[in-house]
């Protein structure tokens, strides 16, 4: 029914006519050097953008009116401002200055005004290549999502294809996959800030247990498969946190967001900004403290937040910055479906806790050799710890005995540097950009296992001499070594057609020293067998990435492009040492392989609408994943090891309708209606274990669709969103009914609508929002080990409240 609506709606907002009686073009240069500014926003005062000048400089725009101003806007140049009389207008000639004095409040504010709420990056920015590459950034500051809680549902509307797991812990942790990656703590993606790592260890351990406050973020970058060439090997791409930058405009700006909502929720935000003279920062601090929508499911957080910077010359900058964040949670546990359907709300586990302390560190060098030339230097480290604390057993409704618990330690210690230079220059009189990058990277990290105390509060202190006949104990040091090169190069072999061919070079050395101790009780208690297995390992292994870029800009907005590269992901030995009552690990686990491809077309027709419909491939080599096994005493266990060959392939496609131009609204009123399909087929082609060839890969919906409206007059703003993701497999064995554990099983099809509403006068903004509107119950996670294992129920019906103040 829904889809029956959707095309209904299609065929309204396509059956509207628009026609113009005017046609306006000409072209924009720089004043000092003649030459043509591509990309500059050519707007109606009025109404806003009309048209966007090409690698020539030429736009092209049609009105119905007399008299018109036009504003034309570029980030590098000072705006220009005429009014035109059409009737009389022959071909405009404007130039446009350097950009070399202090904006207004009021020019800063409209910089950041965007008829879309998705874009995508230039071919380059600063010293990176996204040529042919499909990316989508989201802008976050005019987003209408639920900020406070770091709604990922809402953040990430408009990225097609993404995969969420929804614990509605008020964001803090972000788990996000996409085209059959498993979204677990975003492993699979290059998770970056600013530009630099903060996974707690980017191969040996990529999980990411920290999230950066929304209401700290300017916009988030998403680069599928084809980043791998540049920021890392992973499968899924990059995500990279683009934190707000200073006010240029005041020695000082506070902005501070009080948010109540369900459950208990309360959360600050409060931020400092200003430039002085060559100095400028940026800083803030984020608290969170909630109940939790189930029993035993408290949680409390703070986040800090600093940037610093310093202008030596026009040139030359550096920045630094650090960035803290300490919580605890309480963890409610699993569910098994039973009891799931019995009662999503319930929890049977109140002594189970998490505790994560996250403190990250970078400088930056960016400086300007000419104008062609950039180079960047990011030294950056992370010194971290995740403590994991609970009654854990492969029956998720069995009642916890209130015995010893289960405590995992993990210590991450690491270091690295990224150094960029990127220039432009020309082969056969045709335009080239050349990128030569190097990265480092060492950690240092420690693992241990073993027995907590037996009470219920977050006491993360080892019992060992309480309790020396706990059966897993273990502990190892970790440490990794990555060196990498890698390197880009833009040619354009038209002044539409270009090729980005590209490679990466990685060299990577993980080790594993320590030791497991097993130890095996009677019924009494008494030692039966005791062992302790030493396990040094050491696996080196170094490979070249391969890659290349097709990109076709028939003008500035509209561009056919493809790309397809290598990929891997190595295997962790963290996850090999670590015991799991809820599943076995194969002794035999190794690395992944294999690669990624996308091919589509993306622009924007004449403001009417912004689209972005493209079809991908990727392909796996050796793919890891869980399976159901017989073990060797005969009883059915789960076993997560590499299940062998497949392949995920489908169309993703998004479209965002300026309703405002189509049908002619007044300048004051705004409205967009976006829709956001991926449609994806799934196979396991090869594999060695029986019966599963042929089956479907996991975490592959068939059907993921968003759409939603949003708009408002003047300074009130709606958004009305709907998501639904069809059903999905978490295990190989496409196992539909689940285990007593709950980690496999059947994903079913949920659907949610969420809305919200701001209001702004002067200094204030006021936001609130009701999320889950329908009260559907429905889960997206069958949890592993912590917070479960077994099914993680998503939060019921839920709303907020946000006061800003801006002063």
């Amino acid at each position: 029914m829904i889809l029956k609506d959707f095309k209904i709606i299609i065929a309204l907002i396509f059956s509207v006519s628009c026609f113009a009686q005017h046609k306006i073009s000409g072209t924009v240069t720089f004043l000092e050097n003649k030459q043509p500014v591509e990309d500059v926003k050519v707007y109606d005062k009025a109404t806003g953008v009309i048209a966007t000048t090409d690698n020539k400089g030429f736009f092209q725009f049609e009105t119905s009116k007399k008299e018109i101003t036009l504003v034309f806007f570029s980030f590098e140049y000072e705006v220009e401002e005429i009014t035109i009389q059409t009737e009389n207008a022959s071909t405009l000639k404007i130039t446009l200055k350097d950009l070399t004095q202090n904006l207004s409040e009021v020019e800063i504010t409209a910089r950041k005004q965007r008829i879309f709420e998705l874009q995508r990056l230039k071919d380059v920015e600063e010293t990176a290549i996204y040529a042919g590459k499909k990316t989508e950034v989201v802008l976050v500051e005019q987003s209408m999502a639920n900020l406070a809680s770091n709604n990922a549902r809402q953040i990430y509307s408009q990225v097609a294809g993404l995969n969420i797991y929804q614990n509605d812990d008020a964001g803090l942790q972000l788990n996000i996959g996409g085209r059959g990656l498993d979204p677990n703590r975003t492993a699979n993606f290059n998770t970056r800030q600013n530009g630099y790592d903060i996974s707690a260890d980017v191969l040996g351990y990529p999980e990411s247990y920290y999230t950066p406050a929304a209401e700290g973020l300017s916009e988030i970058q998403v680069i599928r498969g084809a980043a791998s060439l540049q920021y890392g090997t992973q499968f899924g791409g990059l995500i990279n946190f683009k934190m707000k930058e200073p006010n240029p405009n005041k020695p000082f700006e506070i902005i501070t967001r009080n948010t109540l909502g369900s459950y208990g929720l309360y959360t600050n935000f409060t931020s400092v900004s200003g430039t002085k003279n060559k100095w400028s920062y940026y800083s803030y601090f984020n608290y969170k403290k909630g109940d939790g929508f189930r029993p035993n499911s408290e949680f409390e957080s703070k986040n800090i937040f600093a940037h610093l910077g310093y202008q030596f010359t026009e040139k030359t900058k550096l920045t630094g910055e650090v960035t803290y964040l300490n919580y605890l949670a309480q963890q409610a546990g699993g569910l098994t479906d039973a009891m799931f359907n019995d009662d999503p709300l319930q929890s049977n586990r109140a002594r189970n806790w998490f505790k994560v302390d996250w403190l990250l560190y970078s400088l930056k060098l960016s400086h300007k050799f000419s104008d062609k030339t950039n180079f960047t230097f990011n030294a950056f480290g992370l010194n971290a710890s995740r403590k994991a604390l609970g009654f854990r057993s492969n029956r998720v409704s069995d009642i916890d005995p209130n015995e010893e618990r289960d405590l995992i330690k993990g210590d991450f210690n690491n270091f690295g540097f990224e150094s960029r230079l990127l220039t432009n220059y020309k082969v056969l009189n045709k335009d080239a950009t050349f990128l030569i990058g190097a990265k480092f990277y060492k950690a240092d990290n420690y693992q241990e296992q073993g027995p907590g105390t037996d009470g219920a509060d977050a006491d993360f202190s080892f019992a060992t001499e309480e309790f020396p006949n706990y059966q897993s104990q273990k502990q190892f040091d970790l440490p990794n070594l990555n060196a990498s090169v890698f390197g880009e190069n833009i040619f354009y072999v038209t002044d539409k057609f270009s090729v980005t061919p590209g490679f990466r070079f990685e060299y990577i050395k993980t080790q594993s020293n320590g030791f497991s101790k097993n130890i095996n009780v009677d019924g009494a208690g008494n030692v039966i067998f005791e062992e302790t297995v030493e396990d040094n390992q050491n696996f080196e292994r170094s490979f070249v990435l391969l890659g290349l870029g097709l990109s076709y800009k028939h003008d500035a907005n509209f561009e056919a492009y493809g790309n397809i590269s290598q990929n891997y992901r190595s295997v962790t030995f963290s996850d090999l040492n670590i015991d799991n009552p809820a599943f076995l690990i194969s002794r035999d686990l190794t690395d992944e392989s294999g690669f990624t491809a996308d091919l589509g077309i993306r622009g924007n027709y004449k403001n009417f609408v912004s689209f972005d419909v493209g079809v991908f491939g990727l392909f796996y080599n050796e793919r890891i994943g869980f399976l159901t096994i017989v073990d060797s005493d005969s009883r059915i266990k789960n076993e997560r090891g590499n299940i062998g060959d497949a392949v995920m392939y489908g169309v993703e496609s998004l479209f965002d309708f300026n309703l405002k131009k189509i049908l002619n609204f007044n300048s004051n009123i705004k409205l967009n209606y976006f829709v956001n399909t991926s449609i994806i087929t799934s196979e396991y082609t090869s594999s060695s274990k029986a019966g599963v060839t042929g089956n479907k890969v996991e975490f592959v919906p068939d059907l993921n669709l968003k759409m939603g409206l949003n708009g408002g007059y003047k300074n009130v703003m709606a958004n009305i969103q709907y998501s639904y993701l069809g059903s999905q497999f978490t295990d190989a064995s496409n196992s539909v009914l689940a285990s007593d554990s709950g980690v496999v099983g059947e994903i079913p099809e949920y659907d949610i609508l969420d809305a919200s509403l701001s209001y702004s006068y002067k200094n204030f903004k006021l936001e609130t929002g009701i999320n889950n509107l329908l009260n559907n119950s429905y889960f997206t996670r069958r949890a592993t080990g912590y917070p479960g294992p077994g099914i993680i129920p998503s939060s019921p019906r839920n709303w907020y409240t946000t006061l800003q103040i801006k002063f």
